[in-house]
Parts: C-alpha cells; structure tokens; sequence
C-alpha cells in the first residue's frame, strides 16, 4: 500500500533552528568554540563561544568574538603542529590537546581540548569546533601526587646517607675527643684539631635535620597544649623578630591537645619565623594562631591527602616577599634555598616537613609573589590528659665512668666498631666486638660469663638483630641494652625502661660512655645532650 503523500511529509527530518543548536552548545557542560577554518598568525579567529567557556574563562562572547584562539593559550607550540594537521585531509580526523588557558582577571586553566572539522552540505571544511575540558583539578592532584612521590624518594635518599654520614662524623669526632684528651698534646695542634671537632659538631646538626626530613629522627612524643607550647616560645620568636619587626599571637584552639615531640615543634616554630624573618621589609610582621578545625567526609576544603578528622591548626603567616611558583615546587626538598648564598642550608623547611609528617600531620602553604607566605599545619587532636612535665635533668656526676662489666658491641661500620670498642675497654670494660648479630652469637657462646650490657647498632641490625636481642634477653634477665641509632627506635617490651635506652648518631665519646655507666647502674641512659633518652 502506497504512503500518502502527507505521510510521507510528516517523516521527512526537520531542520532544526540555529537558535536552538546554539541554545544547545550554550547548555553543554563543556566549553565550546567556533571558529573559522583558516589558521591565522596566532590560531583560528573565533566566531561563536559557548556560555560554559565564558564561565570558565571569565571572558564574555562579545570578548571573545574574532578573537584568534591561540591568543587565550599560554603555551603556542601547538600552532605549529596545527598547521601540519590542516595541510592534510582532516576530513573526519581530530586535533587534541591539553595546556594552559589565559583566563580573564590573570586567573589560568588548565584544559583538555579536541578540535573537529564542521563541513557544508557540500562536504566542504568551513569551520572547526573546539571543546574544552577543565582539568585543573586532576592536574592539581597530579601534581600533588608527583610532588609527594619526589619528596618521598628524596627522603628515603636522605635517610640512607644520613645514617652514613652518622657513623663518618662518629670516627671524626670520636677520635677528635681522644686526640683533644691527651695532655701531651702541643697546643697549636690541639686549636687545630678544636677546629676540626667544631666543624664536626656543625655537620652532626644538618645530619639531623636530614633525619627529619626523612622522618627517620627518634622523637620523643608527649601530649601537649599547643596553644600553651606556642605561648612559652613567643618571647625567643620575638627576638629573633627584633628590632624592627614584630610578632602577634591569636591562640583560639580548643581542643588543643596533641601528641608531638615539644623540642621538634619549637623547632618548627623557630624555623619557621626565621624564615618568614628573612622575607620581610622593616616595619614587617608574623602572625601565629591556631585554631580547631574538624574536617568532614566528603567537605575537604582542599584537594589534598588530609582525611577527615579533628585538627588543631597552626598557621604562621607573614606579609613579606612572598614565593614564585617555582619556589614552591620545590620548597621542602632538601638544600633548595632562595636565600644568598652562604645565607642558609636548604635544611630549615625541609626539617619542618619531616617533623610534621612524622607527627602524622599535614602541612599546606599558600603564598603570593609580594603578597607573603602562610604556613598551615595540621595536627589530629588527641582525647588525652596533658603529660607531666619533665623536670630539669639533675647535673651528671663528675665520678668515674670506668668499670669492670662485659659489654657485647654490635657495629656494622668496622671503623666505628674499632673506635667504640677501643674507648670502651681503655675505659675498664670487657668488650666482645662483632659487626653482626650472627658474629656476636658465636661470641657469647665462647664466652663464659654473662653479658651485662649489649650495644647494638639499631639501624643497621634489622630482624636478625632484634632476634639476637629476644634470645639473649631470654637467657639472661638481667641484660642492659643501649640502642645506637640516628632514627626512631621502639621500646623492648617486658624490658623495664631503666634497663634500656638510645644513644642518637653521631654522639660524643663521654656520652658514650655516660650512658653505658648508667644503664649499668639502673638509671636509664643518657643521650648526646645530656637528657635521659628511653626507647619509645
């Protein structure tokens, strides 16, 4: 049966409006452009844009009409590889891309883009569309995530040689103390090697601060006020400020209890407004404050790792000079400095880093070229009394350090163990010396008597030394145990803490042997500055 010819009209396709086509490019959620298909000097001129790529670029349509569009791209090197494209066919062929936009009020995104041919009715190219995607987000992410990954790697890097350079600055210090004990030594040649122990000393400090940026560093944690932590410092901050800058206080955290090590985070205070010091003009000033902040599931305000969870902020802020993009790439790596040369080490940021990651913080920075930095740095709060303040540590005793026990040694570093063992037996004891747990174990087996104290080399010793340590504490109760080691070390379990300790590399000789003095006198062992220092 034959279609009438009004049926047939009704199934005919019905061209549609340019309004509405336009109405619908105007609705998509990516922006959109149409452009002439000549490319000129900078790109193809455009004729229609989309209110999508409006909102995005904060550009209006009559703006952008007639407008080349490799005008609004930061980076041009694609025009070049443009041109190529178009004197081919590009009959049904696309163009991509991603890079900068210049948007309008200085702001920049980043986007995806995809060119495509518009044909005639004839088959005829007369115009090209170009969508855009906002990727600013993802390649924020991905920045971050990079970012994240290089510091990591570093920080490993870092730890690595840091431990090293500990057991190096060890012999050269070490042997710096016997040569300075020694009474027949002339006095030319004892300024000279006074010298050598001083610059010693100064490189044991940037170890340190690589250890902390490493996260590697032994912390000794305590729940803290922070307001209160922030308070008995203001006046060291203030002085470092003087004469001609100055520091506020706005102290509104509450809660405000976390579990941190108190000297790291004055030490993070203190590096901190050194380096915010060092960004201002006379007349300048920091400002601290803190705060609660609780992060929620789902309402991060930023696109960072931090997950949801109670904080307490602390943000240090100033109105110096401010950092360049480039700066705060690489702000936290460490010896980057934009100081002079012979201004600063590179270390100051990196150390703050490493503390604060090691605390299980997070650490954000926002700053603008001429317009100052800010610092925010988040730390869980903890539902937990405030611990007990440590009373100051009473004057060591100037008696003698000598003594008659056996003190098994365990060093890997066969110049280090030589030194250690040669300045524990001058000073009375028995020494079994091994560089490894393996070693050792054949040495006390071949020794009679029971081993009194066992110094062991923590870094280095890994499960075959914690092994040795459980089958020689299962034998003998009544063994001391003193922890070498330039990074973090857990407690022995069943093991009273008067019975064991850590002794931080590089340490002084007289530490050394203060510290073995004691543990095998039941008070616990004392570290290079003095303090009593327990394995946590």
């Amino acid at each position: 049966m034959k279609k009438t010819k009004k049926a047939r009209q009704h199934t005919r396709p019905r061209r549609l409006s340019a309004s509405l086509l336009a109405d619908a490019l105007g609705s998509l959620g990516k922006g959109v452009l149409v452009a002439d298909r000549s490319l000129q000097r900078d790109g193809f001129v455009i004729r229609f844009a989309n209110q999508s790529f409006c909102t995005m670029t904060d550009f209006s349509a009559e703006e952008l009409q007639g407008l080349p569009h490799g005008k609004l791209h930061i980076d041009r090197s694609h025009l070049a590889a443009l041109r190529r494209w178009l004197a081919r066919p590009i009959q049904g062929r696309i163009f991509t891309g991603e890079g900068y936009l210049a948007c309008n009020h200085g702001r920049r995104l980043h986007t995806a883009w995809i060119i495509s041919p518009v044909s005639d009715a004839r088959g005829r190219i007369t115009h090209v569309t170009i969508t855009y995607s906002d990727m600013t987000r993802q390649r924020r992410l991905q920045e971050e995530l990079v970012h994240t990954q290089r510091l990591d790697a570093v920080g490993r890097l870092a730890g690595g040689v840091a431990h090293d350079f500990n057991n190096l600055l060890s012999v050269i210090n070490g042997y710096c103390e016997i040569l300075l004990s020694k009474p027949m030594a002339a006095r030319q040649a004892r300024r000279e090697i006074g010298e050598i122990h001083r610059a010693g000393l100064h490189a044991a400090g940037l170890v340190r601060q690589l250890l902390a940026f490493s996260r590697r560093q032994a912390l000794d944690p305590k729940v803290v006020s922070l307001n209160l932590l922030v308070q008995e410092n203001a006046d060291i901050l203030s002085k470092l400020l003087q004469p001609d800058k100055s520091l506020t206080l706005a102290l509104d955290a509450s809660p405000d209890h976390v579990r941190v090590d108190p000297s790291q985070i004055q030490q993070v205070l203190l590096n901190l407004t050194i380096n915010a010091r060092d960004a201002l003009s006379p007349g300048g000033r920091v400002a601290i404050h803190t705060e609660f902040r609780e992060i929620k599931a789902g309402r991060n305000r930023r696109a960072t790792d931090m997950p949801p969870g109670r904080y307490v902020l602390l943000s240090v802020n100033d109105n110096g000079a401010g950092m360049d993009d480039e700066a705060k790439a690489h702000l936290f790596e460490p010896f980057f400095t934009t100081k002079e040369q012979g201004k600063g080490t590179g270390l100051g940021l990196a150390l703050v880093y490493g503390v604060v990651q090691q605390s299980g913080g997070y650490i954000l920075v926002q700053s603008i070229a001429g317009r100052g930095s800010t610092f925010e740095i988040f730390l869980p709060v903890v539902n937990a009394p405030l611990d007990a303040q440590a009373a100051p540590p009473a004057p060591l005793p100037a008696a003698s350090t000598h003594g008659r026990e056996t003190i098994m040694l365990i060093e890997s570093d066969a110049v280090v163990c030589k030194m250690v063992e040669g300045i524990l037996t001058a000073d009375g004891y028995r020494v079994l010396a091994a560089g490894t747990s393996a070693q050792a174990r054949k040495l006390v087996g071949r020794h009679r008597k029971p081993v009194d104290l066992l110094v062991i080399d923590s870094g280095r010793a890994g499960a075959p030394g914690e092994k040795f340590v459980s089958q020689l504490l299962a034998s003998q109760p009544t063994l001391r145990v003193l922890f070498t080691s330039g990074s973090e070390v857990s407690a022995i379990k069943d093991l009273p803490a008067k019975s064991q300790g850590i002794l931080t590399k590089p340490y002084a000789l007289s530490s050394l042997l203060r510290a073995v003095r004691s543990l095998l006198d039941g008070q616990g062992a004392v570290d290079h500055t003095g303090q009593v220092s327990t394995a946590s």
